[in-house]
């Protein structure tokens, strides 16, 4: 069965917690996470970018010069995509990523608890016996970071003050346990899971 370390506020390990072993033990699926991460990435762009062709340039009406004699090449339009202030050649425009490709659930479950087996195997994810904090302090919450040598982290409670208090520190991204992602999982270096979290976790994930 997998186990995790478990630690106090203060940073002080207390001991080792099992892990659920359908959660956390299972042999991670490297394809399925690749396919949810890139799915997830897919769904994060904006596909606000555009450019203009030839044909919505303004200007380049007329023919710049006759088509023989001059000596210079053929030409036109002053609009054309050869020519200062032309228009783009397959230009980009407006476009939604979203539907891509889709994945069913039984896929982003897979993923998930692919992340999470290979984190555990590692020895990434720390458990925190009481993740709260009584007021809003992002020094102090850099300092239980540091006290268990975690760096870019997710962290994984629904304590709204620890949320608050993470939210200023470069790399540490905050979570609710129904609302992981493979995606913070697997571009973070450790995840701090809530003990009470964690029950949620292996109850919602099972």
């Amino acid at each position: 069965m997998p186990k995790a370390n478990l630690y106090n506020m203060s940073g002080t390990q207390l001991g080792e917690v099992d892990l659920s072993e359908g959660i956390f033990g299972i042999e991670p699926n490297v394809s399925v996470m690749h396919d949810v991460v890139k799915n997830h990435l897919a769904n994060c762009r904006q596909g606000t970018q555009s450019a203009l062709t030839r044909a919505e340039v303004s200007g380049g009406g007329k023919k710049p010069w006759r088509q023989k004699v001059t000596g210079h090449a053929r030409q036109g339009s002053t609009r054309a995509p050869q020519w200062t202030h032309g228009g783009i050649v397959f230009a980009p425009k407006p476009r939604t990523y979203t539907y891509t490709y889709t994945l069913n659930k039984k896929v982003k479950r897979l993923a998930l608890k692919s992340a999470l087996s290979s984190k555990a195997a590692d020895g990434n994810i720390l458990v925190v016996d009481h993740l709260a904090m009584d007021g809003i302090k992002t020094k102090t919450f850099a300092g239980f970071l540091k006290a268990v040598s975690a760096d870019k982290a997710l962290v994984v409670t629904e304590d709204g003050n620890v949320v608050k208090s993470a939210r200023n520190i470069p790399g540490v991204v905050t979570s609710p346990a129904t609302l992981i992602n493979v995606y913070d999982i697997v571009n973070a270096n450790q995840v701090i899971i809530d003990q009470t979290a964690l029950a949620t976790i292996e109850e919602v994930f099972a």
